[in-house]
C-alpha cells in the first residue's frame, strides 16, 4: 500500500466522503496513488475478465414501431432470456440524452460548497439527495460512486428547488421517457396475456419514478473497485441511459459468465426488476448485474426506477399462473420487500428469495 493510501487510512473516512460531502469525487481529486482500504473489493467478488464472453451480447430492439408484432415478441423474449436488452429509436431526441449525460457531469464539476447543499441534512427538499456508495455507513466494502437521486412527483412544485444546472434537463428526459416506460410495461404485460393496461395494474408497477445522476470518478486502482456491487434490481423495470465510457455488466446464462453491456449512441438499456419477475412467475428475469470503473475518465450515467407504491400487495398477476402454473411466489407488500433489500448491506443479489413461498 502506498504511503498516500496509508496517510488517508488515518483520515475519518466517513468525515471526509460522506458527512463533509466531498464523497468519491473528492477522493479522486486528491491525487491518491491507489484506493483506501475500504473501497477495495475481496478478490473473489472482482470482475476476471477471463469471466467476460466476448461472442455474447444483449439483444439491441429497434422500437421505431410500438405496434409492431415482431418487436413486441423480440421484447419478451430478451426479458425472459436476458433480462437485459437496449432500444433504440424509441422516440427520446438524441440531444435530450445528450443534455441529461452533460448536466450529470456539470452537477459534480459544482464546488464541493454547492454540491454539498444537497446533502440529507442540508437539501432543501426530501424529494433530492446527494449520496456516496450505496449505504457507506452499514456496509463493509464502500462503492465508488456519488449520485444525485430526485424522488418525482408529478405535479409538485418540489422539483423547483432541485440543482439549477441540471434541473431542466433531468426533468426534460422524464417528460420523453415516461411514455417510453408505460409502452414498455404494456409490451411486457401483454406477453403475459394481460389484456388491457389498466389503471390498477399501472399503480402495482409504475407507480414511484426515481431518476438518478450517478459519476462514477477516475480511480487509481480501478481492478480492485467497483462503481456497484453484484445486485439485482427491486424496481419493477429500469431504464438506463448510460455515456460512451462503458462498465455495466451483466451475468450471462452461463454461470459465471458475464457480458459487457457495450454502450450504443442514443440507445436506452432495460432491465427487468425484481417485481416483473414475481409478477410473471418467472417468466420474465431480473438478472445480476455490476458496474466496473475506469482508470483514466470519468463515467456518467442516468438510470430511471419505476416501482410500486409502497403499501402495494405484489403477487404473481393471475395470468401468470394459467394452465395450471404453480405459484413460486407469495404475495408480499412493496414496502416490506423495499425494508428486507436495505437490512441486507452486503448481500442483495438474493432479495427476491424473501418472496418466495
Amino acid at each position: 500500500m502506498s504511503a498516500e493510501s496509508i496517510e488517508f487510512e488515518h483520515m475519518d473516512l466517513i468525515d471526509f466522503a460522506v458527512k463533509q460531502g466531498n464523497g468519491v469525487n473528492g477522493l479522486s481529486k486528491l491525487g491518491l496513488k491507489s484506493i483506501p482500504h475500504r473501497y477495495i473489493l475481496p478478490p473473489e467478488e472482482r470482475l476476471n475478465q477471463n469471466q467476460v464472453v466476448l461472442e455474447d451480447s444483449i439483444p439491441i430492439i429497434d422500437v421505431s414501431n410500438w405496434g409492431d408484432p415482431e418487436a413486441a415478441a423480440l421484447i419478451c423474449e430478451a426479458a425472459a432470456k436476458w433480462g437485459f436488452f437496449q432500444i433504440i429509436n424509441h422516440g427520446v431526441p438524441l440531444e435530450v440524452l445528450e443534455d441529461v449525460l452533460e448536466a450529470g457531469h456539470k452537477f459534480f464539476e459544482l464546488p464541493n460548497e454547492e454540491r454539498r447543499k444537497y446533502l440529507k441534512e442540508n437539501s432543501p427538499t426530501p424529494t433530492v439527495q446527494l449520496k456516496t456508495g450505496f449505504s457507506p455507513l452499514a456496509e463493509k466494502v464502500f462503492e465508488w460512486k456519488d449520485y444525485l437521486v430526485h424522488h418525482y412527483v408529478p405535479h409538485n412544485v418540489s422539483s423547483d428547488l432541485w440543482p439549477s444546472v441540471s434541473k431542466d434537463q433531468v426533468l426534460e428526459y422524464l417528460k420523453w421517457a415516461k411514455p417510453v416506460i408505460k409502452k414498455l410495461v404494456e409490451v411486457l404485460l401483454q406477453g403475459l396475456n394481460v389484456k388491457e393496461f389498466d389503471e390498477s395494474q399501472e399503480s402495482q408497477l409504475i407507480d414511484r419514478t426515481t431518476i438518478s445522476l450517478i459519476h462514477y470518478p477516475m480511480c487509481p486502482s480501478p481492478e480492485l473497485a467497483c462503481g456497484a456491487r453484484r445486485h439485482s434490481d427491486i424496481s419493477s423495470i429500469t431504464i438506463l441511459l448510460q455515456d460512451d465510457v462503458g462498465g455495466l455488466y451483466v451475468k450471462g446464462t452461463t454461470a459465471d459468465q458475464w457480458i459487457h453491456v457495450s454502450p450504443v449512441k442514443g440507445a436506452l438499456a432495460v432491465n427487468i426488476g425484481d417485481i416483473l419477475q414475481i409478477v410473471s412467475n418467472d417468466r420474465y428475469k431480473s438478472i445480476e448485474h455490476q458496474v466496473i470503473v475506469n482508470g483514466r475518465r470519468n463515467r456518467v450515467s442516468v438510470p430511471i426506477f419505476v416501482s410500486p407504491a409502497a403499501d402495494t400487495v405484489v403477487g404473481p398477476f393471475p395470468q401468470s399462473l394459467e394452465n395450471g402454473k404453480k405459484p413460486i411466489y407469495k404475495h408480499v407488500i412493496y414496502s416490506d420487500y423495499l425494508n428486507y433489500f436495505l437490512s441486507k448491506r452486503d448481500d442483495r443479489n438474493q432479495t427476491i428469495e424473501f418472496a418466495k413461498i
